[in-house]
């Protein structure tokens, strides 16, 4: 390596975004992801031993997916590869398994190569890769902010090990600016600065568990402050509140985001948390949630959670999307709000879900003839068979009421509805079913 080279990756090295340049070097220096790295931990043994086998590493923006992976090119002996899917195709990967094949034949060495944002590799892609990492020519690292299992094909997921990567909290996110402040290799310990309690607290958790961007923003600050009369860039609150954006919303209309929010906001109606409903509600309506999409679990829920506990459930639900459909958004908020707070706070009964069973029993041929006494005895002959003879009048008799069979015989005594004793599911009459 000449001088002029080794100058200008000093250049370039310069230019990266402090977040890249603060990446761990180790283990010790990687701050988060306990329950996957700490003391003992099956993956933690795995890299200090150099025994990792092939992974896939799935969490949010900035929660070290990446900054893992170069933990462990410089922990392995493998030789290190990394690709982005973005940029890469078939023909990379074809290359780097060729290498690959050279380097255990000659060398014996393996290779590991990381791949970033998996996700976006296409079925060809993906099944290009698949051959050298079942034949363990290749150890593969996938980083992907995408679900795996919906992303990731099944072929290759059975041959990975997926570990999670959780957001990083508010502590951890402080902990990094700090190391940055005084680190002055890679962060920006070089610079005489001062910055308030209150403004490191508010880069913290306006990151929202997202190392990278609060990195970036804290050099944002610092770089952007002028020094004073003494030297020192001092960062206050308002400096700080300027660099960093308002964090979006982490949510994949086709994802696992779309469908662990909604499961949220479906199980928070039922569990009777109006607050946490609404949460959840208005989470989706700001990423760009389709309403329709969510005013039909409104009415689903409306039946398997509330049902015959309050019937009202339902007409309110359906009145919420027609009156959805006149008025829109964003006067619908105040609609979808009606309907989710009224289901939130309504008693609960999911006794409608007997007909599955009820299903169950047809699907599997558990049936027989309708007994004769309630068949249709109007048309020509039907009472000559015996329809209709021996039925009971319910309005005949007290309460409107009587006691007779109405199941066919085949499943004389099966009972499907039990009541959930809960606001007006108290069964048929307000008292107790028929025997």
């Amino acid at each position: 390596m000449d001088l002029f080279t080794n100058l200008g990756e000093q250049a370039l090295k310069q230019r990266m975004p402090m977040a890249a340049r603060m990446r761990p070097k180790t283990l010790e220096e990687f701050i988060g992801q306990g329950h996957i790295l700490g003391p003992g931990k099956l993956l933690r043994r795995a890299i200090l031993a150099d025994q990792l086998g092939s992974v896939i590493f799935h969490g949010q923006p900035g929660t070290g997916k990446t900054s893992l992976a170069f933990v462990i090119a410089q922990t392995t002996r493998a030789a290190f590869i990394q690709l982005n899917a973005v940029t890469s195709g078939v023909a990379d990967l074809r290359q780097v398994v060729r290498e690959a094949e050279d380097r255990l034949k000659f060398q014996q060495q393996g290779t590991v190569l990381f791949i970033d944002e998996i996700h976006r590799f296409n079925k060809t892609q993906q099944d290009a890769l698949l051959p050298s990492v079942e034949e363990g020519k290749v150890t593969l690292i996938g980083a992907t902010t995408e679900n795996p299992y919906f992303s990731v094909n099944a072929a290759l997921l059975s041959r990975s090990r997926v570990f999670r990567l959780e957001q990083l909290s508010d502590g951890d996110v402080l902990t990094l600016l700090n190391r940055a402040l005084t680190d002055v290799e890679r962060g920006l310990g070089t610079y005489r600065t001062r910055v308030s309690e209150e403004a490191l607290n508010h880069l913290a958790v306006s990151a929202r568990g997202d190392a990278r961007q609060g990195l970036n923003a804290l050099e944002l600050a610092v770089l952007s402050t002028m020094p004073g009369p003494d030297g020192v860039r001092a960062v206050d609150l308002a400096a700080a509140e300027e660099s960093i954006q308002e964090p979006s919303v982490v949510y994949d209309k086709t994802g696992d985001q779309h469908y662990d929010v909604i499961s949220a906001f479906i199980k928070s109606m039922r569990g009777s948390d109006p607050d946490a409903a609404l949460h959840y509600l208005a989470r989706m309506l700001h990423a760009g949630e389709d309403p329709r999409f969510i005013l039909r679990r409104i009415l689903i829920a409306a039946s398997e959670d509330v049902g015959l506990a309050d019937p009202m459930a339902l007409v309110v639900a359906v009145a919420a999307a027609r009156a959805f459909e006149q008025v829109g958004m964003p006067e619908g908020y105040l609609t979808l709000s009606q309907a989710v707070l009224y289901l939130a706070n309504a008693p609960k009964s999911n006794s409608v879900l007997a007909v599955y069973d009820a299903a169950e029993d047809v699907k599997k041929g558990r049936y027989g003839p309708v007994p004769a006494h309630l068949r249709d005895a109007s048309y020509p002959g039907a009472e000559d068979m015996g329809h209709g003879k021996g039925y009971l009048y319910p309005h005949d008799y007290p309460g409107h009421r009587v006691r007779q069979d109405y199941l066919p015989e085949a499943l004389r005594g099966k009972v499907y509805y039990k009541p959930a004793g809960t606001g007006l599911d108290r069964g048929a009459g307000g008292g107790e079913p028929l025997e």
